[in-house]
């Protein structure tokens, strides 16, 4: 089971991008750690596809 990826806001204004309980990156603005939520998933759904062909 892959762990769950998700955007929390901390107290500063900012926001941490997380899997599972680790934090991968911290300090960005929300459009930033949307966006980077995004490619870890999409990543994630490519890495699942058979190959083409």
């Amino acid at each position: 089971m892959s762990e769950m990826i998700r955007v929390k806001p901390t107290q500063d204004g900012t926001y941490t991008v997380y899997r599972g309980p680790t934090a991968l990156i911290a300090g960005l603005t929300r459009l930033q750690a949307e966006r980077y939520e995004a490619t870890i998933a999409r990543q994630r759904r490519d890495a699942l596809l058979p190959p083409e062909g």
